[in-house]
């Protein structure tokens, strides 16, 4: 493993010039078009969590203004810093992902929650997912790999060591087991890899391997499980979301319970929608986990298939713009981080909504900057520090 790390970090930019031509000019402290769609994104989603939250216990509108809070100052932190200078430190950023997804696993901090060891908790601080910060890790470690290929990765051996980096992650993450977070990181390398000028002939190869090691261990699971008394690969819940992907009604009174019920808030929305606090999937318990899991079902039933449209709109013009900074970046170095965070909202987008209309499994994956969550939204604010401080050290 050691030498694999000395053999990628020998391999240089083909333009070593680069990351000094990128150095700004002039400051400009934020990108305009990106800020104040960000702006309109935050503000709706506070304002569907403070519906979302009203009916549920569980859940505080207060934590998520403070994610919101904390994750503003650490984006504009973030926006500040160089991102040139993140760009020599793979082993760092591998060795912190690493320490992150496994210390849930850790006596006295641990956290498990419906079958999952995903959090943390540290003394009187808020119970935290170390998951959800490794993504912003993941995107660092992806583009620092990709980015000394200088473009163009076309030779096996190195393709298989980039591979094998990559999906050290992905398999941390599976030991708590969260499948859908890893399936976030996979996400993650894979536009990276295609920006990246990976070889598409490899990528291919790379998918087709692991659709078939996927089918052959939902076809080998039952065997292995009754071979070992007890769950060896996917867990009972995942074979049951797989199910109910197929067939909602397999399991009504579970995982196919949510999913009819989450379209049935959408429908009821109707054109228009209930207004603002009148959803009553949400409010009279029907719609399970509305805050997170199934937040855009609230959303649809209180604003419609006119609010659906226009979130959806905001999400198409926050991509559009995240890609223009990526393809205006000097450095591939920068285009790749931008180009990570991207591959995150584009999954994360297409899945959730995907789940809460029966077209996608359930995952439990969330909604970027609609769904609850003080990690998850810290999470994104780092994301978007990043994005604009590649904007910013461009020269723009």
């Amino acid at each position: 493993m050691a030498q694999m790390f000395n053999e990628i970090s020998s391999v240089q930019p083909r333009d070593p010039e680069l990351v000094r031509a990128a150095k700004p000019k002039r400051f400009k402290f934020i990108n305009v078009p990106f800020v104040a769609i960000l702006t309109l994104l935050v503000a709706f989603g506070l304002l569907v969590q403070l519906s979302a939250t009203s009916a549920d216990a569980d859940y505080s509108f207060a934590r998520q203004l403070s994610g919101v809070l904390i994750g503003l100052v650490l984006a504009i932190g973030i926006s500040r810093l160089d991102y040139h200078v993140l760009s020599g430190y793979t082993t760092l950023f591998l060795i912190l992902i690493v320490v992150l997804l496994i210390s849930p696993h850790l006596p006295f901090i641990g956290v498990t929650n419906k079958g999952a060891t995903s959090w943390i908790k540290i003394g009187p601080l808020p119970q935290l997912q170390p998951g959800e910060f490794a993504k912003v890790l993941v995107v660092l470690l992806c583009a620092s790999v990709m980015a000394r290929y200088g473009g163009r990765l076309d030779d096996l051996r190195e393709y298989v060591k980039v591979v094998a980096i990559l999906a050290v992650p992905f398999v941390c993450i599976l030991t708590q087991p969260d499948f859908g977070t890893g399936l976030v990181y996979v996400v993650i390398a894979a536009f990276t890899l295609i920006m990246g000028g990976a070889n598409w002939r490899f990528m291919v190869g790379t998918v087709f391997a692991l659709l078939g090691l996927f089918a052959l261990l939902v076809v080998t699971d039952p065997i292995l499980d009754g071979i070992a008394g007890h769950d060896v690969g996917l867990k009972d819940y995942q074979m049951s979301r797989l199910m109910v992907w197929n067939d909602s009604t397999v399991d009504t009174s579970g995982d196919g319970y949510n999913v009819q019920q989450a379209m049935i808030a959408i429908g009821s929305g109707g054109l228009t929608g209930k207004g603002f606090m009148q959803a009553t999937q949400s409010t009279l318990g029907f719609l399970p986990e509305a805050p997170t899991d199934f937040v855009f079902c609230v959303l649809a039933e209180e604003f419609g298939f006119v609010g659906a449209v226009i979130l959806l709109v905001m999400y198409a013009v926050l991509i559009a713009v995240s890609v223009g900074i990526a393809l205006r970046s000097n450095d591939l170095f920068g285009t790749l981080i931008v180009m990570g965070a991207v591959g995150i909202w584009v999954f994360q987008i297409f899945e959730n909504i995907g789940m809460d209309i029966g077209l996608m499994p359930v995952t439990g994956i969330p909604l970027p900057f609609i769904s609850y969550g003080t990690s998850f939204m810290i999470m994104n604010f780092c994301l978007i520090g990043l994005i604009n401080s590649v904007w910013v050290h461009n020269g723009h």
